[in-house]
């Protein structure tokens, strides 16, 4: 049912090959692109795991999904081989996040892949980053000779429900269009994942009543959305960048802020170091815990989907907020 599609599609591929031939002084090898199986689905490339799961979900027996980012890797940081760059000529479609990661922004442009969802087109994102008290942003070089604070818009969609299951929505109707023939099933998937997303964004609202504090601290401003959702405030030692270094004056805004908002805990994730959250949590004798952005699955993940994972941050959000379970 595809060949009409796949066949503009190998003739990109051919003439992708006959580029990666020039690079071979990277490489250390000559590029090929991967073989491609007829294998009558519905080949979906995902840009990083939440859309990535979104896809498999929805898309069941119908679909064969690809991952450009392997677990374990940040996916902010991502760079793309050439291989896999010519590889993505084989997609029917293409599911990313505009803004997250510029190397697949740059590849799904050159691919000539017909069908792309863009997630950031299906729900807008918002400025979060250096917040203290919820509101002060803050810019510019920090003077500390590492990256500066920055502030800017979110990609972090998917850990508030509510925007994920419209990100859900969107991919179920990317699949129906590219496969008419299983448009009934891709609907059926696409009912039962949103349904689940929001009975979560459900228990997510009931599990943080009655707690004794809004305030919670993280080292990577990755939470802004779901703060939003359910009436919490996220202050990031980092911005939206893991990578930045908070500025001396920060530091000490936040001290005081922990001191005066009797914040108990200072989370870090799973893909990046907990340096800064340690030393931070040291000055101030507080707890260190995971709060997981779900950027990717792995052994270190306090679960083995986003469901599971989701799960952990409710329950360690309610530790630290002091609420009563």
């Amino acid at each position: 049912m595809h060949s009409s599609r796949r066949a503009p599609l190998r003739s990109l591929a051919a003439a992708a090959v006959l580029v990666l031939a020039a690079w071979p002084a990277l490489s250390g090898c000559a590029a090929t692109v991967d073989d491609f199986k007829d294998d009558g689905k519905l080949h979906v490339t995902a840009a990083f795991y939440p859309l990535e799961y979104l896809a498999t979900r929805i898309g069941g027996r119908y679909v064969d999904v690809s991952d450009l980012t392997r677990p374990g890797t940040e996916p902010h940081d991502l760079e793309l081989a050439p291989r896999r760059i010519a590889a993505l000529t084989h997609s029917d479609v293409i599911v990313y996040l505009r803004g997250m990661q510029p190397a697949v922004d740059d590849a799904v442009a050159q691919s000539g892949v017909r069908r792309t969802v863009d997630a950031a087109a299906l729900v807008p994102l918002e400025d979060h980053g250096t917040e203290v008290d919820g509101r002060d942003r803050t810019t510019g070089d920090n003077g500390s000779g590492g990256r500066p604070e920055t502030a800017g818009a979110d990609p972090h969609i998917w850990l508030d429900p509510v925007r994920y299951a419209a990100v859900a929505a969107g991919v179920g109707r990317a699949l129906e269009a590219a496969d008419p023939a299983h448009a009934a099933y891709y609907a059926a998937g696409t009912a039962r994942l949103t349904a689940r997303l929001h009975a979560l964004d459900a228990e997510f609202a009931a599990g943080l009543r009655g707690r004794t504090t809004d305030t919670f601290l993280t080292t990577h401003a990755a939470f802004g959305y779901l703060a939003e959702r359910y009436g919490l405030v996220e202050e990031a030692i980092n911005g939206i960048d893991a990578e930045s270094e908070p500025s001396a004056a920060r530091m000490r805004a936040l001290q005081d802020l922990a001191r005066r908002e009797h914040v108990t805990t200072v989370f870090f994730e799973t893909l990046v170091s907990d340096r800064t959250a340690r030393t931070f949590a040291g000055d101030l004798h507080l707890r260190t815990d995971v709060l997981d952005p779900i950027e990717g699955i792995t052994a270190a993940s306090r679960g083995t989907d986003y469901f599971e994972v989701q799960h952990a941050n409710l329950r360690a959000l309610q530790k630290a907020l002091g609420v009563r379970t």
